[in-house]
């Protein structure tokens, strides 16, 4: 069995990319090759695909192109070939305009290089088998109630949104799921209350800078064990940060006078 990066309707033939030799074993060796595809892999011709094929590349590892790019058009004598094509649910994102970019995915990565939030937390906190910016915005579409945290572990830096080789608006999307979680009643009410809040500070400058200017300091004299207990599972596998001794604003006047 083997997945597909690209099929073309021209040639009726499928593409797979790789950096090893294990694909081509994989689809070779055995007598039936079972090859399993999205309905938005699909592109026009091979014109098209030599542009796909190099933006994958580059925009996965830096190369101009894979070590591997096999193509497939029909099964070798004595041997079978089938190609599965799945909807799954990819119709109704179709459908949905806020939506229907992330189908141009072509999995090549660089949203989850360049997030903040991937690099220090890695794949498997996701819980999804699609990480990253992309994976939080294709995993509600599978489950909202299962998946309604993910949208919100973004900074909504945009970073991914300016790699993305084939043009997702990422963060916009990720932005448009939180509406639709609040929408739809899925968002915890501790996480209700924790964004209104940040929104009462936020709105305010006079209470953001009281709050940078002394948050930071109380929370260093408080006491370990009144962060660290059994009620607050989110410092169970973490450290608190070492807040700066100055925020920004103070530097900032400081210098300002300075010069």
């Amino acid at each position: 069995m083997s997945g597909v990066n690209f099929a073309i309707a021209e040639t009726g033939g499928i593409v797979l990319c790789t950096n090893e030799g294990n694909g081509d074993l994989g689809a070779t060796h055995p007598p039936i090759h079972i090859a399993s595809m999205g309905i938005e892999k699909l592109v026009p011709g091979l014109d098209e695909l030599a542009v796909f094929t190099r933006l994958l590349a580059r925009s996965a590892t830096g190369q101009p192109i894979t070590a591997y790019t096999s193509h497939f058009n029909k099964p070798a004598p004595g041997r079978e070939m089938h190609i599965v094509i799945v909807d799954n649910g990819r119709s109704k994102i179709l459908g949905e305009p806020k939506f229907r970019k992330s189908l141009q995915c072509i999995r090549c990565g660089a949203c989850l290089n360049t997030c903040p939030v991937y690099r220090r937390s890695g794949g498997h906190s996701y819980g999804y088998p699609i990480p990253g910016p992309i994976g939080s915005v294709l995993a509600p579409h599978r489950d909202m109630k299962e998946y309604k945290s993910l949208p919100y572990a973004s900074t909504l830096c945009g970073s991914c949104t300016q790699v993305c080789p084939v043009k997702i608006n990422l963060h916009e999307q990720l932005l448009d799921w939180r509406k639709e979680i609040v929408k739809a009643g899925k968002l915890p009410i501790i996480k209700r209350l924790m964004m209104w809040g940040m929104g009462g500070v936020l709105l305010r400058p006079k209470v953001y800078r009281f709050s940078g200017k002394w948050g930071g300091k109380l929370l260093g004299i408080i006491p370990g064990f009144i962060l660290k207990n059994r009620l607050n599972p989110w410092t169970k596998g973490r450290e608190m940060p070492v807040f700066a001794k100055k925020s920004f604003s103070e530097m900032y006047k400081i210098r300002k006078n300075g010069r």
